[in-house]
């Protein structure tokens, strides 16, 4: 800085004697006109000013470039200061997420060479080099060690081996990591485990179409996705279109060409290529041995090995702390905690899981021995929870895996550990423990953990920061769950209006505000003003986005909605199967827009008459709901009440009074004596007893 300081002291002194020279100069050359003089003059007068202006401007780019370099050597994976080469990074394992494979022999030490065992090639290998071809977002599913990240390193490191290779560790680096990658012309972004990555703070569809975006350059987005997250994620963006970090995620992945699927049992032709390399890797000959019950990768990364150890150290005298500092850890993250996790954080949430299990009954073990145990690598390089340099903790993904393919959908998250992991949450954590809450019907609970969020990013930013907003507009979507309707309309109002301010009346977020506040006003009986609404936000995504877009076929199922409300049924009907069929070519039958799409549809067959259609659309819907949300979930109980209503219909009133009643137990203690649907079953049970009573 002290040499900048005196070039452009030098610079200013130079422009100072311009000031006398010039003119001088120009009357010794023969020039005399007064106008002559006069510019010269001014040009001189000038100078200094221009190169104060130059001085500050490059002063300013130095130190936007200085503080990028910082951020990005915070955040970032790079050695001596600087970017690698994808060819420079030799440690796949600790750059860019590749599991650890058992050691070679009992004896070998943890950090030895061999903990990366000879790459079998995968059937999708071609196309996934071919993508790597131009710039483009590439997306690696499939379960834990499956072989994701090995098979993606593989292909950048044989495509790309010149690339700059930008690693951001955590979401809090890409920003910085993105900026980067946009001021390179041949880079690598690796995006691994990307679910820790999307969200508030994290990367957005518009990073995504920037940086891959325009001629000259060839930027490849590489990134690695667990299929449970995926299912997750998709499945909630499109249900739930409140809540604004659920799309955002949606607009990442939907950007992603091409998609690949990595199963974790490896094909005949694969096995026959690890069968060709296992000559020379006794592994990967072991693991063959057990292809038939585990994927090759799987089976090296000692996931069943860890699972089985997990499950065998809650026996009495053995492990039970550690084990529940591992099943704390575990339900930390699937309750929406997406950041490393404090050992403290883990210590406080874990007393309630071993008190479950049996308390002092178990003979546990003490705290100390339990973080050792929970800790310790295994022969595989793994550990069921592993320690960051920070005192953070991250839980082995194998584990986490297998927890959220196997829970019942009615085994939640103890209300003791969201409370611990909201104590420690950053706001976005914070925000997806919200939408997690909502997702399984605890909406109370979620209204406390998006109150929290928007508390924080207000004090982090300002009330109308988009980070704030995003989280206002969620927590409107809260209240309105919870049926405090007056409240919630007058967050989505406020919300709205500085949006619309900002944005523009044809911005994706304005619309999605004008499509909830007209949600809001039809649970508050002004139906007019709520079609009004929904047919502006239908008419303008149809132009903007398509007839077929996500969002447009939200605002038609809306308005579906509201026309069944108005008593406009035949209008109601054609909609609402416009919008099935549509949804069923590209949606699966268990998807929850389709589930609500038949629920809406049997409620307005149930209006035209046609009880016997009603009843049969609502027992599927039911069934599916019960078996993938669970019995209380309230999107369940919505589809129970509804039966039980056309059921009473049909005549049926023992059945209907049966089902009403376990209705009504079930929402009075879910959501509470004076919640509307709550009322509604009440009132229903009523009308279901007047009617024994008065037989027609």
């Amino acid at each position: 800085m002290r040499r900048r300081s005196v070039i452009w002291a030098g610079a200013l002194a130079g422009a100072a004697a311009l000031l006398v020279v010039i003119p001088a100069l120009l009357k010794e050359a023969g020039i005399k006109g007064r106008w002559w003089l006069v510019a010269a003059g001014v040009v001189a007068a000038l100078a200094p000013l221009v190169a104060g202006v130059w001085k500050t401007r490059f002063e300013g780019a130095v130190k936007a470039r200085e503080d990028q370099a910082k951020e990005l050597a915070r955040g970032t994976f790079t050695p001596g200061g600087k970017v690698p080469r994808v060819r420079e990074v030799t440690d796949p394992i600790g750059v860019v997420g590749v599991h650890p494979a058992r050691r070679l022999v009992a004896e070998t030490p943890v950090g030895a060479s061999d903990r990366v065992p000879a790459y079998v090639p995968r059937d999708f290998d071609v196309e996934l080099r071919a993508a790597l071809g131009w710039s483009g977002f590439v997306l690696l599913v499939g379960d834990s060690t499956a072989g994701k990240t090995r098979a993606a390193f593989e292909a950048v490191r044989a495509v790309l081996p010149d690339h700059r290779l930008i690693v951001p560790h955590t979401r809090d680096a890409v920003g910085a990591a993105v900026t980067e990658a946009a001021a390179s012309r041949r880079c690598v972004l690796w995006l691994n485990d990307l679910e820790g990555y999307l969200g508030p703070d994290g990367i957005t569809g518009k990073h995504v179409a920037e940086l891959l975006a325009g001629d000259g350059h060839h930027r490849v987005i590489v990134a690695t996705l667990r299929a449970a997250e995926e299912d997750r994620l998709t499945a909630a963006a499109q249900d739930d279109e409140g809540r604004s970090s659920r799309r955002e995620s949606a607009a990442v992945l939907e950007q992603a060409r091409p998609r690949i699927w990595v199963e974790c049992h490896f094909s005949q032709a694969e096995q026959q290529r690890a069968a060709e390399v296992a000559t020379d890797d006794a592994r990967i000959n072991d693991a063959l041995a057990h292809a038939n019950t585990y994927g090759i990768a799987e089976y090296l990364a000692c996931g069943p090995q860890l699972m089985q150890e997990w499950q065998r150290a809650w026996a009495r005298g053995t492990h039970p702390r550690g084990a529940a500092l591992v099943a704390a850890a575990i339900d930390i993250r699937r309750a929406g905690y997406t950041s490393p996790q404090p050992r403290q954080l883990i210590s406080q949430a874990s007393t309630v899981y071993l008190e479950q299990r049996g308390g002092a009954r178990l003979n546990p073990e003490t705290e100390e021995q339990a973080w050792q145990w929970a800790t310790q690598t295994r022969d595989s390089g793994n550990a069921p929870l592993q320690l960051n340099g920070n005192d953070t903790c991250e839980v082995f993904d194998y584990l986490l895996d297998t927890v959220q393919r196997t829970a019942n959908p009615n085994d939640h998250i103890p209300q003791a550990t969201i409370a611990a992991a909201l104590a420690h949450a950053t706001p976005a954590d914070a925000n997806n423990i919200a939408n997690a809450l909502h997702d399984q019907g605890r909406y109370q609970l979620a209204e406390t953990a998006a109150h929290q969020a928007l508390n924080d990013y207000q004090q982090q930013y300002s009330p109308e920061h988009p980070r704030a907003l995003a989280s206002r507009s969620n927590l409107a979507v809260a209240l309105s769950d919870l049926g405090r309707w007056e409240e919630a309309e007058a967050e989505q109002r406020a919300v709205l209006e500085i949006r619309n301010r900002a944005l523009g009346a044809e911005h994706p977020d304005v619309l999605t505000g004008r499509s909830n506040l007209a949600v809001m006003l039809s649970d508050l009986g002004r139906w007019e003003e709520a079609e009004a609404e929904q047919r502006a936000v239908l008419e303008i995504r149809s132009r903007v986005l398509g007839a077929e877009h996500p969002s447009t076929l939200t605002s038609r199922s809306n308005l579906a909605v509201v026309l069944r409300d108005l008593g406009r049924w035949e209008e109601a009907e054609a909609e609402q199967r416009a919008v099935l069929e549509i949804r069923s070519r590209v949606l699966g039958a268990e998807h929850p827009d389709i589930l609500t799409g038949r629920s809406n549809l049997a409620i307005v067959l149930r209006d035209l008459g046609r009880s016997a259609e009603a009843e049969a659309e609502q027992r599927a819907v039911l069934e599916i709901r019960n078996r993938v949300l669970g019995a209380e979930h309230p999107s369940t109980l919505t589809s129970r009440n509804n039966l039980a209503n056309v059921l009473r219909d049909l005549g049926r009133s023992a059945e209907a009074e049966a089902e009403q009643r376990a209705v009504l137990e079930i929402r009075s203690r879910v959501l509470g004596a004076e919640h509307p649907d709550t009322l509604d079953s009440r009132n229903n049970l009523a009308i279901v007893l007047r009617d024994q009573e008065n037989p027609q």
